[in-house]
């Protein structure tokens, strides 16, 4: 049984950046593919981005491409969100997940694991 605690989120302007971590405990952080999703009241978990168990291979969601980057380290088990340029639309509950997968999914469904999420808040 895998447990996963996000922090780091928080209040910021638009434009600005905030970096979200991911600890996990009670397993082996590199037997799964770890994904960041999102959510707003009334919307589906929308997928944000994902890394393979190596950390070699990144999936992003087109709407974060170029601004958001993901990374993982081993020694700590933990993963990262760095987000950059944000903007208001972005404002949302932010989930760290475990997939026992060997492939990236993008769907919330293929995930195994996840946290309580982590506040995020975009001011304009």
């Amino acid at each position: 049984q895998v447990q996963l605690l996000e922090s780091g989120g928080g209040l910021v302007q638009a434009g600005g950046s905030l970096r979200l971590s991911c600890a996990a405990s009670g397993g082996t952080d590199s037997m799964y593919c770890m994904g960041w999703f999102r959510q707003t009241p009334g919307k589906e978990r929308e997928f944000v981005a994902g890394i393979s168990r190596s950390g070699i291979s990144t999936t992003y969601a087109d709407s974060v491409k170029g601004r958001f980057t993901i990374s993982r380290d081993m020694a700590k088990n933990t993963v990262y969100l760095q987000m950059n340029s944000l903007k208001p639309a972005e404002t949302a509950v932010y989930y760290c997940a475990a997939d026992r997968s060997i492939v990236i999914h993008t769907s919330h469904l293929r995930y195994d694991y996840w946290g309580q999420g982590t506040q995020v808040t975009v001011s304009s």
